[in-house]
C-alpha cells in the first residue's frame, strides 16, 4: 500500500489548508504575490511576514490520530511509503519512517546564492519571535524555506521516487487530498495504469472518484485508528 496525503490530514492538528473556499489561505491572499519565487526574491519582507504565522502553526502542531495510525501501518508492513503534499513535517512526528515530501518541507532553510542549508530551529527565535528576515551565516544571502513555491519545479529526485512508488503500488490511498494540484494529483493514475486499486478518503469529490474502488468521506482521524484497530 503507497499512501498520498494532502492538507485534511493535517486540519486536525490545527494548520489551515489552502484552497478552502471561505477558509483556506488562497481564499484570503493572491498565491502569486506571496508564496512565488519572485515574490520570495523581490518581496521578501511580504513573503516572510504572510509564512511567518504559518510557519508558527506548523511548528507548534503534533500529529493527530491519522498521521500516527499511517506510522503504525508502515510498522506492520502493510505500508511501503508516505507521499505527502504537505511541508509540515507531521508523518514523521509521528512516527512514520518512509515519507516523500514532493512539496517541500518547512523545516529547513536552503541558501540560493551558497547552496548552504540550515535546520529551521537554528532560526526559530530571531524568524518567529522577533520578525528577523532569516539570512544565511555564510554569505549574508538571504535565506528561503525548502518548500516549493510557485514558479519552482519539484524535487527531481522525491519526485522521481514517488513516481515509482506508485507505479508499483497494488493498494493507492489518497488521504486527504482532493487531487487538485498537480504534478502530484496524477499519482493515483500512474498507480491505476499499473494495476493498482485506488482508495480515496476525502470529503471533496474528485476527478478520480469514479475510478476508485472505495469512496470514504470520513474524518480522517476517526476512520485510521479504527482502520488499525480492525486490522488488528
Amino acid at each position: 500500500m503507497v499512501v498520498l496525503t494532502g492538507a485534511g490530514i493535517s486540519t486536525p492538528s490545527g494548520i489551515p489548508d489552502f484552497r478552502s473556499p471561505t477558509t483556506g489561505l488562497w481564499s484570503r491572499d493572491n498565491p502569486m504575490e506571496v508564496a512565488s519565487l519572485s515574490a520570495f526574491r523581490y518581496r521578501p519582507e511580504k513573503f516572510f511576514n504572510w509564512l511567518r504565522p504559518l510557519a508558527r502553526e506548523m511548528i507548534k502542531a503534533q500529529p493527530n490520530p491519522a498521521h500516527k495510525a499511517l506510522a503504525q501501518l508502515e510498522q506492520k508492513g502493510l505500508l511501503k511509503a508516505i507521499i505527502t503534499q504537505n511541508i509540515d513535517g507531521l508523518h514523521q512526528k509521528g512516527g512514520s519512517e518512509t515519507v516523500l515530501e514532493v512539496h517541500g518541507s518547512m523545516q529547513k532553510l536552503n541558501c540560493l546564492s551558497c547552496q548552504k542549508n540550515f535546520p529551521l530551529e537554528n532560526y526559530l527565535e530571531a524568524f518567529i519571535e522577533q520578525g528577523e528576515i532569516p539570512r544565511c551565516v555564510n554569505c549574508r544571502a538571504i535565506l528561503k524555506p525548502a518548500i516549493v513555491l510557485f514558479e519552482e519545479l519539484l524535487p527531481v529526485d522525491i519526485w522521481q521516487q514517488a513516481e515509482e512508488q506508485a507505479a508499483k503500488a497494488d493498494l493507492f490511498v489518497v488521504v486527504g487530498s482532493a487531487l487538485e494540484v498537480t504534478p502530484a494529483a496524477h499519482l493515483p493514475l500512474y498507480a491505476l495504469e499499473n494495476g493498482a486499486h485506488l482508495i480515496i478518503n476525502t470529503f471533496s469529490p474528485t476527478y478520480l472518484d469514479s475510478k476508485a474502488d472505495l469512496l470514504l468521506p470520513f474524518d480522517v482521524a476517526e476512520l485510521w485508528p479504527e482502520i488499525v484497530q480492525q486490522l488488528g
